[in-house]
């Protein structure tokens, strides 16, 4: 096999990737397709389709995998079998996620690859809401039918319902900064969307957090730096306290 595409993602770093798709609806990305499949005939009517199944590699996670794993949905100490999860220390480090279909572009383009250097393919797949590391190689796509693809009454073993949403507030500081630049809108909405399922290890996730522990999250072209607060009544706080280039 060979990869069908690169992905260019807001997401340069592992750290603070939600965990499934469509959790962070203003996360962004880019599919260049490469050679010879950035025909445009290759993607003649997906723009009909409002959401894709993108296949891909964990090209950032290790090629050793064991039998069991501890998903971060049950703390991160207890066990499950690597088939009876999505965790990405898999055999074949193989991935899939849905993700939203927000525009597609022919053509040559006129950012080639921004990070990256090279990437001019002639076809580009926007999309939104995914869960995809920067440079990830995608092998496959294929539309979404949702009239197939979703089951609403299939059983989600541990995973039963989506992860709880915690306040997320920001700092002086921070709100300085996000004035000063001319996404300010649509990146605090991916901060907020990114912080508030606590991307830190579930082992400290699992502990009442004191405000203490700084934390660093890649987003786009900055470092958010937040801390966590257990309030009284039992509820998680995130703050974000700067917002630093990086």
């Amino acid at each position: 096999m060979q990869p069908v595409g690169i992905i260019e993602s807001c997401y340069p770093d592992k750290f603070g990737i939600p965990r499934q798709p469509g959790l962070a609806r203003h996360a962004t990305a880019i599919l260049h397709l490469l050679p010879p499949f950035d025909d445009p005939d290759c993607v003649r009517d997906i723009d009909g389709f409002s959401h894709l199944w993108i296949h891909f590699l964990f090209h950032a996670s290790p090629t050793r995998w064991t039998p069991l794993i501890r998903p971060p949905r049950l703390g991160g100490n207890a066990r499950t079998g690597v088939f009876a999860s999505r965790s990405t220390h898999r055999p074949n480090r193989l991935g899939q996620s849905v993700v939203e279909l927000a525009g597609v572009e022919t053509g040559a383009s006129d950012k080639p690859g921004g990070r990256q250097t090279g990437r001019h393919s002639g076809v580009r797949l926007l999309l939104r809401g995914h869960d995809l590391l920067d440079g990830t190689p995608v092998m496959d796509i294929k539309p979404y039918l949702p009239w197939v693809d979703a089951v609403p009454q299939a059983r989600a073993g541990y995973a039963p319902a989506p992860p709880p949403r915690h306040a997320v507030m920001f700092s002086d500081e921070a709100e300085q900064q996000l004035e000063q630049r001319s996404d300010s809108a649509t990146l605090r909405a991916l901060i907020e969307e990114v912080l508030a399922q606590d991307p830190r290890p579930a082992y400290h996730a699992a502990k009442a957090a004191d405000g203490k522990r700084q934390y660093g999250v890649q987003l786009v072209d900055v470092d958010v730096r937040f801390t966590a607060y257990t309030q009284p009544d039992g509820s998680l706080t995130m703050q974000v306290a700067a917002i630093v280039a990086s």
